[in-house]
Parts: C-alpha cells; sequence; structure tokens
C-alpha cells in the first residue's frame, strides 16, 4: 500500500518537472557581483531548469537537515533507552545463571543429604 501510494504521488511529480524543464529551456544568467553589470566576476549561464532543479535540491537538503537537528533530542532519548534496557537485559541474565547456579547448588545439597544422586541440568520443578 506504501508502495502504491508513493507511485501515485511521485509520478505526477515527476511529470510536472519533465513540463517545467521542458517549458524553460531557455538560457538565463544568474550574476553574483552587484557591484558591476557590465562584467560581473561571478555569473553562470545556465537553462532556467537547472535553476529551478538547484532551488529544489537545496530545498530539500535545507529541509532534511533541520527536520534532523529538530529530531536529535529524540535520537538521544532512544539511545539512552537502549543503553538502559541492555543494562536490564544483562542483570537478569546475570540474576537467572545465579538463580540457577543455587537451585543447582540446593538440589545437590539436599541429594547428598538424603543420598539420592543429584539432578542432572540444574532442572529447578525436579529438585524442588
Amino acid at each position: 500500500m506504501k508502495r502504491i501510494l508513493s507511485i501515485v504521488l511521485a509520478v505526477p511529480v515527476g511529470i510536472a518537472l519533465i513540463v517545467a524543464s521542458v517549458a524553460n529551456r531557455q538560457t538565463v544568467t544568474l550574476r553574483l557581483d552587484p557591484f558591476n553589470e557590465a562584467d560581473p566576476a561571478l555569473s553562470l549561464d545556465l537553462p532556467f531548469f537547472a535553476f529551478l532543479f538547484a532551488a529544489l535540491l537545496v530545498g530539500m537538503i535545507v529541509g532534511a537537515v533541520a527536520v534532523w537537528l529538530g529530531q536529535g533530542k529524540h535520537r538521544r532519548s532512544a539511545k539512552r533507552e537502549r543503553g538502559e534496557a541492555r543494562k536490564w537485559r544483562d542483570e537478569a541474565e546475570q540474576s537467572r545463571k545465579r538463580a540457577d547456579e543455587l537451585a543447582a547448588t540446593l538440589a545437590a545439597s539436599q541429594s547428598s543429604a538424603v543420598g539420592i544422586p543429584a539432578p542432572e541440568g540444574g532442572d529447578r520443578e525436579k529438585a524442588a
């Protein structure tokens, strides 16, 4: 569904860009030297659609950077929460291993006191 929606949106935008580039093929001059109109030091002679596409590209890049910077606090929070979750998972695993060791030790001590062989694999349900 998402792919179909993106195609439905991308095709008209692509067609509009092609039409704009065909309709604006004339060469224009972009002068970046405001002090010397007769012989500008910095000027570009390109088709008008190239300037349109460049403006669109610059706008997309500026927008992406603004969104990325705006979401920095959320990425930082997610990173901190991942670290905390990893810490709790490791602590739970250590507690589980320690509980299995204690259960095996308890089962061994109870079975040796009664004279029954200890159960294999540290199974807590059989030892209790």
